[in-house]
């Protein structure tokens, strides 16, 4: 799997763009209309950036590599928020990620940092947040079922997690993919 970045035309980068000394905001866009309003911003001579993946989807008579966004229903655009009309007026656009009612800013480093692993051909996918203290559950293997609290998260593939059995704990360690969040 590898990843893809769809961006605006005015620069192949969007994150070192003109047009990025305004912050960058998170959109929440219709199902499946990701793309559409990438390429409306972009359109409009807006940055917009969205990360892509790619994963094989099997049918009934083919196997084919298709590509998905990263973050599904979410684009993330560039601009000053004063002039944020143009932006809700886009088809797809359902409103800007907000906290009481105003739009909150992605840190610039967490764009820049998406747009480096998504512009350098490594493999990516989406994956559960996790956290230290989060009550998970595994979802494969011969403890499939199991539920408990992550302790820590020892590397990118190892978490320990603690179950409470007969009012003990026991912590043990297991691949990251074998756990999903309840």
């Amino acid at each position: 799997m590898s990843a893809g970045v769809e961006s605006s035309p005015v620069d192949s980068n969007p994150v070192d763009c003109p047009l990025t000394e305004w912050p960058w905001y998170a959109l929440r866009v219709k199902p499946k209309f990701e793309r559409t309003v990438a390429c409306a911003l972009a359109g409009k001579g807006m940055a917009s950036f969205l990360p892509l993946y790619k994963e094989r989807r099997r049918w009934s008579d083919r196997i084919k590599l298709v590509e998905l966004p990263l973050f599904a229903g979410y684009v993330f655009c560039s601009l000053d928020v004063r002039q944020r009309l143009p932006v809700l007026q886009t088809p797809g656009v359902l409103h800007f990620v907000s906290f009481n009612g105003e739009p909150t800013p992605v840190d610039r480093e967490e764009i820049r940092a998406l747009h480096t692993a998504a512009s350098s051909g490594a493999a990516l996918a989406p994956w559960p947040y996790l956290r230290e203290g989060q009550r998970v559950e595994v979802a494969r293997g011969p403890m499939r079922g199991l539920q408990g609290i992550l302790l820590r998260i020892r590397d990118e593939f190892r978490l320990v997690i603690s179950v409470t059995l007969l009012q003990r704990s026991v912590a043990v360690e297991i691949d990251r993919e074998a756990v999903r969040p309840l």
